[in-house]
């Protein structure tokens, strides 16, 4: 079994900054491609940012230039890191992950969403 823990969500004012993490945990046998969406009210799920293994990066176009995604293999943990926060940004972002388990499976895997609210 595998689950996929966010944490770092919360309340925060425009101008200001957010680190989200993702920890991977279960039978994993290697981690794959990594992302981060969101979904904000009355809106469809769209793609922050992703990241694959050996590093390489996407964004999405709103997003450029104010957050950072990173991933630390040996600690299958994923992280965001949020600068600049408008309150367009407030949504409910979500950990994805394609990986591998022992068994040889091959799956996509999301976490249950953490909340982050940028308000004055």
């Amino acid at each position: 079994q595998v689950q996929l823990v966010e944490s770092g969500g919360g309340l925060v004012q425009p101008g200001g900054s957010l680190r989200l993490s993702c920890a991977a945990a279960g039978t994993i046998l290697m981690l794959d491609r990594m992302g981060w969406y969101r979904q904000a009210p009355g809106k469809e799920r769209e793609l922050v940012a992703a990241i694959s293994r050996d590093g390489s990066t996407n964004y999405g176009d709103s997003v450029k230039g104010r957050f950072t995604i990173s991933r630390d293999n040996a600690k299958n943990t994923m992280y965001l890191q949020m600068n600049s926060l408008k309150p367009e940004d407030t949504a409910v972002y979500y950990c994805n992950a394609r990986l591998t388990t022992w068994s040889q499976r091959y799956l996509e895997v999301w976490g249950q969403g953490t909340l982050v609210t940028v308000s004055s």
